[in-house]
């Protein structure tokens, strides 16, 4: 097996967005599209102090391709770039990063596995027909049919009507608050409840989770702990409106109702799984705070509604939800079921 070396590759969107993809593994492998959720960046499924998602992936075969799109904390466009909506990442980051990566692949077999508001995107694209050919899908903690809990909705509703009309962003590191910063008092109460010493790690569950726990503290190595400032960047409140309406509906909608250059996303996906034209794994942690159990009932709805599609739902004992990918024990716990699944519909396309 060949390893390539890492390459860099930046790319421009439809809407003039500078957007990178980093590719690692076997060089002529199946390739494997990696889509991180909103703050964070791709840096969640390549940490080095653990045994992570592409080393694992490389072992078994495959060539991982991890995207940064427009909400990761590596661009620049949380802070200081337009307004944005799920919507744009789906019409023009999903299908645009597929694009690069086609062209370099050729016609090796390609999946794509995505996580929290990544995988919302990806289902919209999906439904919307702009991800052709894919050999598999696989969605961590929420796809087609996004719920949250009574208190974290209150939360989304609070930071899109009125913390979103006065702020644009916020930080994840409490050290980067000055004392005498506009938002101190903000960060203080997002910063406020929870067991953990650390003030930035209570302002990553209550600020970015909403007052949900992200992840498992006990399947954190204490070094990932240490660098939970590195991992959650900058996140923009703007996408806050778009996934209040989605968690209403119980359903991904498009926000851009009246606007023509968003008319290719339906305006429910659920709607349009009938375009769903490969497999789908859910996967999600018992203890998924954030999503509850968004992905088993989006297991049991398609099941109903949509009996034809290949779609699995696998429950990760213990996990919550940004853990299975960044827990130290997550090579052993989780990644297991993404390389049975790939190796499965891979070799199907051999």
């Amino acid at each position: 097996m060949t390893i390539t070396e890492p390459e860099l590759i930046t790319f421009r969107t439809a809407d003039g967005l500078d957007l990178r993809l980093r590719r690692v593994g076997p060089a002529d492998g199946p390739a494997v599209l990696l889509v991180h959720g909103q703050g964070v960046s791709s840096e969640m499924f390549s940490l080095t102090e653990i045994r992570n998602a592409t080393q694992v992936l490389a072992d078994a075969g495959y060539q991982s391709w991890l995207l940064d799109w427009r909400g990761s904390c590596r661009l620049p466009y949380n802070e200081s770039g337009p307004p944005y909506t799920l919507d744009d990442v789906a019409l023009y980051d999903l299908p645009a990063a597929l694009t690069e990566v086609r062209a370099r692949i050729g016609d090796r077999p390609l999946f794509v596995v995505a996580h929290c508001i990544g995988a919302l995107a990806v289902a919209q694209s999906l439904t919307a027909g702009l991800l052709p050919g894919l050999a598999g899908v696989v969605a961590q903690g929420v796809f087609l049919t996004p719920k949250v809990s009574t208190s974290t909705r209150m939360r989304v509703l609070l930071g899109s009507e009125l913390i979103g009309s006065r702020v644009n962003h916020l930080e994840s590191d409490f050290r980067k608050v000055g004392l005498w910063s506009r938002r101190t008092l903000l960060y203080a109460a997002l910063s406020r409840k929870g067991e953990c010493p650390d003030p930035t790690c209570r302002m990553v569950h209550h600020g970015w989770g909403m007052g949900a726990e992200l992840f498992e503290h006990d399947h954190l190595d204490a070094r990932t702990h240490d660098r939970l400032a590195e991992l959650f960047g900058t996140i923009s409140l703007a996408p806050l409106a778009h996934l209040r309406q989605m968690e209403l509906a119980h359903a991904v909608v498009r926000w851009n109702i009246d606007d023509d250059r968003y008319r290719a996303l339906p305006a429910n996906a659920l709607d349009h799984a009938d375009r769903i034209d490969c497999p789908v794994l859910l996967l999600s942690g018992t203890r998924n705070a954030a999503w509850l159990d968004s992905n088993k009932l989006c297991h049991e709805v398609l099941a109903a509604r949509n009996p034809e599609l290949d779609v699995r739902y696998v429950e990760i004992p213990s996990y919550g939800h940004l853990d299975t990918f960044i827990g130290r024990g997550a090579a052993l716990d989780v990644f297991g079921h993404l390389v049975d699944f790939l190796d499965e519909h891979s070799a199907g396309q051999a």
